[in-house]
């Protein structure tokens, strides 16, 4: 537990640090909506880019792990749409449960599997990623769609959206490099390199900015169903079948940190956009972020105790 807290910490106090700077005004509202942008279509990219382009895939057997992602978030996906009828809830809440559900923050996923697992654990980490942008998008827009009867219409603005995407590029881009062997030559590498190293730090702490603390007030009982999917039965689930199918030791990493990641900021833009409850979106992103300080370091440190 020691261990799993010293790699995680201090991921958690740069996101705290945002939090405090929000609160603080600092700079100003301003310069971190410039900033997200920023680090969102370049330096994030860059380092995505970099770390493809340049990784050694054959430290990690991403077929289990990728099939394992894939499938618990299609799996949960249907049942939550199967029962949503039973949850007790309007639509708009639904599909904010939803998101909180299968939505993962890419920021802490990516940082936290390079704090436990090192270079290797950063490359699964964004093909992971690579993978499960597309998927979850498409799923959550699905959702949208037919919950509202936007048809296709609605769906395929979103594949237009998601074609633009510029972590999916970032990946694609990498993984195009590093299979054609091209690889970075010259500059390039320590350029994207370096550019790179500001994602992470910049990246939670922007996290931290946007949490919303005063949505928290009156959260009820579709916040904490998001919850309990999300720290409960989801990582508990691919623990279970990760162990059963003889994942190695930085794949099951992997599939468990990123089934607990809270959920991404992102999810609030989209219930915005497309019907969902707003307000009740940004309680689950920021109670789940502040809840995922406490339960993401129990969750790796039961899985290092598990494994030999």
């Amino acid at each position: 537990m020691l261990a799993v807290s010293h790699a995680l910490g201090p991921l958690f106090l740069l996101i705290l640090t945002g939090t405090v700077l929000r609160r603080l005004r600092f700079p100003d509202e301003q310069f971190w909506y410039g900033a997200e942008r920023f680090i969102y279509f370049l330096l994030f990219p860059a380092m995505l880019i970099s770390t493809l382009a340049t990784a050694d895939f054959t430290q990690v057997a991403f077929t289990g792990m990728v099939g394992l992602l894939a499938g618990l978030l299609v799996a949960l996906a249907a049942v939550l749409w199967l029962a949503r009828n039973r949850l007790g809830l309007d639509m708009p809440a639904f599909s904010s449960v939803f998101q909180g559900a299968l939505r993962f923050n890419t920021y802490v996923g990516l940082a936290g599997a390079a704090a436990l697992y090192g270079e290797a654990g950063l490359t699964a980490a964004a093909v992971a990623i690579a993978v499960m942008v597309p998927l979850v998008n498409i799923l959550c827009v699905l959702m949208f769609v037919s919950a509202d009867g936007s048809g296709q219409s609605g769906l395929w603005n979103a594949i237009k959206a998601l074609a633009k995407n510029p972590l999916l590029l970032g990946c694609v881009v990498g993984i195009g490099l590093n299979v054609t062997g091209i690889g970075l030559p010259g500059w390039s590498r320590d350029t994207l390199g370096l550019a790179g190293q500001a994602a992470l730090p910049l990246g939670l702490i922007a996290v931290g900015v946007a949490l919303q603390l005063k949505a928290l007030r009156g959260t009820g009982t579709a916040f904490w169903q998001s919850c309990a999917i999300k720290f409960g039965a989801l990582p508990l689930l691919a623990l279970v079948l990760g162990w059963l199918t003889g994942l190695g030791e930085i794949e099951l990493g992997v599939v468990v940190l990123f089934t607990a990641l809270p959920t991404a900021t992102s999810s609030y833009i989209l219930a915005r956009q497309m019907g969902g409850n707003a307000p009740l979106m940004a309680a689950i992103i920021t109670g789940q972020t502040l809840l995922a300080m406490a339960i993401l370091p129990v969750w790796m440190s039961l899985l290092a105790w598990l494994q030999p």
